[in-house]
């Protein structure tokens, strides 16, 4: 195989040096840190091009013809970008106190609105507006539709639209025909609103909007019916389609525009507060409101935008810029405000810390103040809406650093900052920039996630890329001044200066963090210093870097905490230590699978076969998993056995990144102390101490507490149940947070949350430290305190990754596990230990050594954990609660973990009176106080222990009859299987392309999926290479998998798999196979009605699996949805497996899982053994079937939803009807198809399919465009399902002329030499 691409590469120049370019175009060019720059004179390319439909008459000549060549590899730190600077204007506005108290954001809100899209924009330096200008971006926007997605009516998109400057000539014109005269263009703001349908309704929000301008002293001067064309309008999209309107207004008592700006962002924050307490509130919604901008925008398509907004269409209708978007969203439910850009962006990708973003943008509510704003500060809070998507609340934050003053390039540094730790560039050139950013980093939280972001303020317009790079972004520029930036490579028909590569000036992509800006308002004095409009990016970021002395301020006062060795002895005799284990819910498992093994490897340990212990909250054995004894001690949960919180992790819209591929942009570096003014900058700001990770050891925590400047405050976690209701969980917690409250307002800057003591009592046990972490957490959010002060945790109740996990999520900065550590002294120093290292039995540590390795394994832990949600700063995860909880009622939920999804709820904080009184009624070992338990003893009380919560080839793909795409992978969901080194043979080596004794993961995560619309190009990918195959894709059971099962129903999969967290048949770490994902039925069940409520059912078949060991578990399953079962740990029992549970070890005792020949000779199975297994399901399931649960000859779905109910799930009582068709016939519909494709047109050429037949040799040349995607896959699936992988003699010698789609020659086997000259999208010569 092999790949070409023709063209002049054009290597990375100096400033101005415009090497490679002819003269005329040196003047305007410049080439600056962006990855593969080509272009140039003498890269011209033939060959002509169809017409792709655009949003207005695509009959017209099209302005843009994008031509280029694939961007050329080079180290991210010499990567290329561009920025063009602009002018500013900085004066001052008003501001006003605060009285709004902050509500936590609501993860069931957020999740229900995840996207990702096909953005880009093209903008004129020379700011000459034009029509030209928004017929290309129309055009280009056709060009994404395939980035985007449809409702289940395939008309309703959603989401696409435009922003441009105001078109005042169209409105100077619609104004002389109303008889007004021309618009004061300085002193009018123009408002693009969306009103309620009902007319009434209608007036009453205008009356209510027009009364808000009054007050103000804003004069409304019309408002203008915006005429759209609604035969376009998908059925859906209809339904909830608003009254598009438009305001005009004119701000006469100022003359300043970022002050008008300011005027009309308060008077939208007034509309809005106001509409909150009416009816239609949630109907008004304002996609604009300025002085510079306006959005046209709708659920539309993109290809029909322009059709849809007659406006669009208008010649009068003039721009210099144009930002466009397409969104995909999981949320099929059509709504129109969230189609994008929004006010000041356009957002592809995904926001994973929302949640957490959210609530730290709430908690600094109140210390934000700027005097721009003239004291009216409350008047324009909140700042976030957790029932918007988290690309508008990220425009929201922009907006708000933007409208305070801070120009558009510095507010994206703020929230996007790049990874700017240990890059050489930076660090040697440009130490101001590290200097900003390490000011920064403990101010304000990176909004994580894989984003491109498009923004413009109306004078600058520009793009920027997430720290990772992980979304596509390539740019242009030509020879008559138009920059182009888009997701990916498209062309215009036409005549323009851009048909051919002699008029490209500058091209390329760009890389990670980097930005790139073009200025509409050009300084005279920057023009005459910097001339013309073009700056590199790192000189645009040392502006603004320079613009505050931040290196004077970060010397003076940021401190590093510096590294204390590791104590030498135990502190404690063994017998306390086995005590204080017992007392904060150790058991002999954790202690020996986890924290020794951890002490002993460095790393988190491996387990295998799933988890099969049922949910605390639901199995009465593992409610009442007590520790008893009439000498021991309450654990630490008391009355919270029941608790079971699970981490959420990456699925297809924020897919898990890879913790050793991204470890150059992964950090577990987190600040301690007060965070500032965010408005406004001092070197006050930055007094702070980094921590290098949130793992303490006793003397680190020892130098904090001695900290002057943090004032420390030490806030004992105990409660006294001597003291009856005064003494209870409940109350003791609300005086620990009256004591953090007061601490905080006295100064303290660090609070430490400590269950140590030097002597335990029976009656005075310890909060549950996640308790007590949560309640402190949400209580200075409420209070608007939790800028001011840290929060860590110094406890005896962490010892595991996903406890630290929880802590660090629901707000600890930083915990120090001392009695972990202490446990980990204790084993270093046992007999056993010692023994065993002198004998040779196990590496030799030590103590200092086998403490830092338990705090490796953490820190290694955390990180994949952070990775499994696409999180790169453990910074951006503190606060962000990505969790579910399984066992807790909403009181508890709302004091402490407030937001968090609690679907089953659970237990409250009305304590059980029965666990805190010992028994005295035991006969025989027997109570009728606890009739379930036995060995008790009069005088035992009952306390609970706390659980915080492929490489594949074109022949395997070719040959199958389905496919299954892994998001939820391997034998836990969101994890591979581990496979260690001695079991991989030289036989799994040779089949997985690897050597024998290399470790791996089966199978291996996708590396090019980071967004919803990657998958959907995966699916079109293995749609291609073998159209007769259903294509599955597996999904773990967690809150909001329905919207996600929506996004992936739109992306044309045949089967969703939904995977519960238990069961699971290989090997996994400890922590992901007890604390990953939630259970089947919940899942499956919200799946289930998402899809019917947006019509998707019929589109997939529903497969659920984990745990299933019965025909009930089939029935249950049947009831709530699914169309089919998968079964694997009982399968794996009914052929011959003993659940030894030591599969990791290649020690397998009867040969199921190990590579040892001795032992696989005991391998018992034979296939009739599985075969009866599935007869007598079968047989369990037919009764049911027979009597009244099920009709039409198959499994079909019960309509009685009360039946369900019965289980304890108040969610599964929910109905929202049957689906149109029966599950039958949902099984048997056709595999979904591409379309027509260009593979089929080569397939069809008679030349192709002799060369095919005969192995011969065919040379081609065909015209390629950006819509044809996953070019050649086919053609290489119909060669290898005939000769295999190598077998093919013959050679088809192909080569494409133009701008190739996504996944060009993909899965290619020999004898195919592909020749692309043009350029390609993403994923080119794809294999896996």
């Amino acid at each position: 195989m092999s790949l070409h691409s023709a063209g002049q590469v054009v290597q990375s120049v100096k400033l101005f040096a415009g090497n490679g370019i002819n003269d005329n175009c040196r003047k305007d060019l410049v080439f600056v840190d962006f990855v593969g720059l080509c272009g140039g004179k003498n890269s011209k390319k033939s060959g002509s091009r169809r017409r792709v439909g655009g949003g207005v008459n695509s009959s017209n000549a099209q302005r843009g013809h994008f031509l280029g060549l694939p961007a050329s590899k080079k180290n991210w730190a010499t990567s290329i970008k561009s920025v063009l600077d602009l002018e500013r204007v900085n004066n001052g506005s008003r501001q006003h106190s605060s009285d709004l108290k902050p509500k936590v954001a609501n993860l069931e809100d957020i999740i229900s609105e995840r996207g990702a899209c096909g953005v880009g924009f093209i903008a004129n330096l020379d700011n000459k507006a034009s029509h030209g200008i928004v017929k290309d971006a129309l055009t280009a926007l056709g060009c994404m539709e395939h980035r985007g997605g449809c409702g289940a009516d395939n008309d309703s998109g959603d989401g696409s639209g435009v922003m441009t400057s105001i078109p005042w000539d169209l409105f100077n014109n619609w104004a002389s025909e109303q008889g007004m005269g021309a618009f004061d263009q300085l002193h009018t703001g123009v408002g693009m609103v969306f009103l309620p349908k009902n007319e009434d309704l209608m007036k009453q929000a205008q009356a209510a909007i027009l009364d808000i301008f009054k007050k103000e002293g804003l004069e409304v001067l019309g408002w203008r019916s915006v005429p759209v064309d609604m035969s376009v309008v998908g059925y859906y999209a209809k339904e909830t389609m608003p009254n598009i309107q438009q305001v005009f207004v004119q701000i006469a008592k100022e003359e300043n525009i970022d002050d008008i700006e300011r005027e009309l962002y308060i008077c939208r924050k007034l509309i809005e507060r106001a509409a909150s307490s009416e009816t239609w509130g949630n109907e008004v919604y304002f996609c604009s409101l300025s002085n510079q901008t306006i959005v046209y925008k709708g659920m539309l398509r993109s290809e029909v935008l322009g059709r849809f907004y007659f406006d669009l269409q208008n010649e009068l209708f003039k721009s210099p810029f144009a930002i466009y978007h397409r969104r995909y969203s999981t949320n099929t439910s059509p709504r129109w405000p969230l189609a994008q850009p929004m006010r000041f962006l356009g957002h592809n990708g995904e926001i994973n810390t929302i949640q957490g973003n959210l609530n730290w943008m709430q908690s600094r509510e109140a210390s934000l103040k700027s005097p721009v704003w003239r004291g009216r500060e409350n008047e324009i809070r909140p700042f976030g809406n957790p029932k918007a998507s988290d690309s508008a609340n990220l425009d929201s934050a922009a907006e708000l650093l933007i409208r305070s003053g801070r120009i558009p390039e510095e507010a994206l540094m703020l929230l996007v900052p790049e990874a700017y730790k240990n890059h050489p560039t930076l660090m040697i050139k440009y130490p101001e920039i590290l200097d900003f950013y390490d000011y920064y980093k403990g101010q304000m939280e990176a909004w994580d996630g894989p984003a491109l972001l498009l923004f413009s303020d109306g004078k600058t317009v520009g793009a920027c890329l997430d720290r990772n790079g992980l979304r596509p972004a390539r740019y242009w520029r030509t020879v008559d001044n138009v920059v182009y930036v888009a997701s990916e490579s498209s062309f215009f028909d036409g005549g323009s200066s851009t048909n051919d590569d002699s008029k490209v000036v500058m091209k390329g992509r760009l890389g990670p963090g980097m930005m790139i800006a073009v200025d509409l308002l050009v300084d005279s004095v920057l023009n005459f210093l910097f001339s013309p409009q073009v700056f590199e990016n790192t000189e645009v970021k040392k502006r603004v870097a320079l613009s505050n002395p931040y290196g004077k301020w970060v010397k003076e006062n940021l401190r590093s905490l510096k590294a204390t060795n590791f104590l030498s002895a135990t502190l404690m005799d063994n017998e306390t230590i086995l005590k204080r284990q017992q007392a904060y819910g150790y058991s002999s498992e954790d202690v020996q699978m986890v924290i020794e093994a951890m002490a002993s490897q460095g790393k988190e340990p491996t387990f295998c076969m799933g988890d099969d212990i049922p949910l605390a909250v639901l199995s009465r054995s593992h409610i009442c998993y007590m520790i008893i004894s009439s000498n021991d001690l309450l654990s630490p949960l008391s009355s919270y056995g029941a608790i079971s919180v699970f981490i959420k992790y990456g699925t297809v819209t924020n897919p898990a990144i890879d913790p050793l591929r991204e470890g150059l942009v992964m950090s577990l570096e987190v600040n301690l102390g007060k965070r500032g003014n965010i408005l406004e900058v001092g070197p006050e700001n930055a007094s702070q101490v980094i921590l290098s990770s949130p793992v303490l050891n006793e003397g680190e925590l020892d130098s904090l507490l001695n900290d002057p400047i943090l004032k420390p405050q030490v806030l004992p976690t105990f409660f006294d149940i001597r003291k009856g209701v005064e003494g209870s969980l409940e109350k003791t917690l609300y005086r620990l947070c009256e004591a953090a409250d007061e601490a905080v307002r006295n100064g303290s800057q660090l609070l430490v949350l400590s269950d140590r003591s030097d002597e335990l009592e029976a009656t005075r046990p310890a909060i549950p430290i996640l308790l007590a972490v949560g309640a402190v957490h949400q209580h200075l959010i409420q209070n608007g305190l939790r800028m001011q002060a840290s929060i860590v945790a110094d406890t005896a109740q962490c010892f595991s990754t996903h406890q630290f996990a929880c802590l660090i999520g629901y707000g600890a900065s930083a915990i120090c596990p001392y009695l972990a550590l202490e446990t980990c002294r204790q084993w270093r120093l046992s007999t056993k230990t010692v023994n065993l290292m002198r004998n040779g039995k196990m590496p030799t540590v030590t103590v200092e050594q086998a403490q830092k390795n338990f705090c490796k394994a953490v820190k290694s832990g955390l990180l994949k954990i952070l990775s499994k949600m696409g999180i790169s700063l453990l910074s951006s995860y503190c606060g962000a609660q990505i969790f579910e909880i399984y066992g807790l009622g909403k009181d508890v939920i709302n004091i402490a973990f407030c937001g968090s999804t609690s679907t089953i709820g659970g237990l409250t904080l009305d304590e059980d009176p029965i666990r805190w009184s010992p028994l005295n009624d035991v006969v025989d070992g027997y109570s009728p106080t606890l009739p379930h338990l036995k060995g008790l003893q009069n005088g035992d009380i009952a306390t609970s222990a706390i659980k915080q919560g492929v490489l594949v080839t074109p022949t395997f793909l070719a040959n199958a009859d389905q496919l299954e795409i892994k998001i939820a992978q391997g034998a836990k969901p969101g994890e591979g299987g581990q496979l260690p080194g001695k079991k991989v043979s030289a036989y799994i080596a040779r089949l997985r392309n690897s050597k024998p004794g290399v470790p791996l993961i089966s199978p291996p995560p996708h590396h090019d999926i980071y967004s919803i619309e990657d998958l959907a190009q995966l699916i079109y990918d293995l749609h291609q290479v073998n159209p007769k195959a259903k294509v599955s894709v597996k999904l773990v059971a967690e809150a909001g998998i329905g919207t996600v099962a929506s996004g992936v129903a739109k992306g044309n999969a045949d089967i969703i798999q939904i995977s519960g967290h238990d069961g699971g048949t290989g090997a996994s770490p400890v922590s992901s196979i007890k604390h990953a994902g939630g259970p089947w039925e919940l899942g499956l069940t919200e799946t289930h009605q998402t899809l019917i409520a947006n019509g998707l059912r019929e589109r997939v078949i529903l497969r659920v699996d984990g745990g299933f060991k019965s025909g009930f578990d089939v029935i249950m399953a049947a009831l709530m949805g699914a169309d089919e079962y998968g079964f694997g740990s009982v399968a794996m029992i009914a052929t011959g497996c003993v659940m030894a549970r030591i599969c990791h070890t290649n020690n397998c005792p009867v040969g199921v899982a190990s590579q040892r020949e001795e032992l696989r000779a005991r391998f018992p199975g034979v296939p009739g053994d599985l075969v009866n297994y599935f007869l007598y399901v079968a047989e369990e399931v037919l009764p049911a079937f027979l009597i009244k649960f099920f009709r039409d000859a198959s499994i079909y779905y019960f309509s009685g939803e009360r039946h369900v109910a019965q289980l304890g799930y108040e969610k599964l009582d929910d109905s929202v009807g049957l689906p149109k068709w029966s599950s039958s016939t949902i099984r048997k519909q056709e595999v979904h198809s591409n379309g027509p494709v260009l593979d089929d047109t080569l397939l069809a050429d008679p030349e192709i399919v002799k060369a095919i037949d005969n192995e011969t040799v065919v040379n081609k040349s065909v015209n390629i465009f950006n819509v044809d995607r996953a070019v050649c896959g086919r053609i290489a699936g119909v060669i290898a399902k005939r000769y295999g992988d190598t077998g093919f003699a013959g050679q088809l010698n192909i080569t494409f002329l133009g701008s190739a789609g996504q996944s060009f020659a993909c899965f290619l086997t020999p004898g195919m030499n592909i020749r692309l000259v043009g350029e390609a999208n993403d994923y080119v010569g794809k294999v896996s």
